[in-house]
């Protein structure tokens, strides 16, 4: 057996996760979760799941049996064409939920693959769905996890039906900043985890013109860009872009 390659698969970690007590909780399922009902769910959430950079927490056509909250790290979930190109749908951080492609048809519709090294924890659906019938606050959150997932696909549907590309990309990057910001990070500098090929395909541009777009903003004083990190210098600016398609 060639235990390199052994070592570079996803690897599964058994151990207490306690929702209780995880700094992300807020951000998770447990929101508004009575302490019997957290209690249960730290029994349900029993593994957690490393994925090293460029694996795959699952792909299109496996069997769905799990949801996954990202616990550290970045992933993208992509569908692949017929011609075999990956189409990017959206970017996943820590604190959100993987997965829920899957409850439809019991299988995955998309492939999910880690941006950096990444750990989450492992929700077996058939439990957590089991939970919720006995708790209306995780049932209720459950609701208002799909729902956003639902506002979400009608916002990239408008990205990419009626804005232009710098419309697109500024929009992109102020939902990242927020997100991040939410997560207690700055909301004016961040790393970007995916490339500018990625972005491309996830707002329906060419790289050529992700990259175009990226200097425009630098040389209008909206951003500094230093290869993948980005610093917003200008965010009225930058919001007005937006404001401007939705008036």
């Amino acid at each position: 057996m060639n235990t390199s390659a052994e070592s570079s698969k996803v690897r599964l970690e058994s151990f207490k996760v306690m929702c209780s007590s995880c700094n992300l909780r807020e951000l998770c399922l447990p929101v508004g979760l009575s302490h019997e009902g957290l209690d249960r769910l730290d029994s349900l959430v029993a593994a957690r799941r490393t994925v090293a950079r460029g694996e795959s927490l699952f792909r299109a056509g496996e069997v769905f049996s799990s949801l996954y909250a990202v616990r550290t790290g970045f992933f993208k979930t992509c569908v692949s064409s017929e011609d075999g190109r990956d189409q990017v749908t959206g970017f996943q951080m820590t604190g959100e939920l993987l997965g829920l492609d899957g409850i439809g048809t019991d299988s995955h519709t998309c492939n999910a693959v880690a941006l950096e090294d990444s750990k989450v924890c492992v929700i077996p659906f058939s439990q957590l769905e089991a939970l919720a019938h006995e708790f209306s606050e995780l049932q209720h959150q459950l609701h208002k996890i799909m729902s956003r997932e639902i506002v979400r696909e009608h916002g990239v549907m408008l990205l990419l039906g009626s804005m232009r590309a710098e419309e697109r990309l500024a929009a992109f990057l102020l939902n990242l900043t927020q997100r991040l910001q939410t997560r207690g990070f700055s909301a004016s500098s961040l790393i970007l985890r995916m490339t500018r090929e990625e972005i491309g395909s996830y707002l329906g541009l060419k790289l050529e013109t992700v990259s175009r777009t990226f200097s425009k903003f630098q040389e209008d004083g909206i951003l500094e860009v230093k290869q993948r990190q980005i610093r917003i210098l200008d965010q009225d600016k930058l919001q007005k872009l937006v404001n401007d398609t939705n008036c």
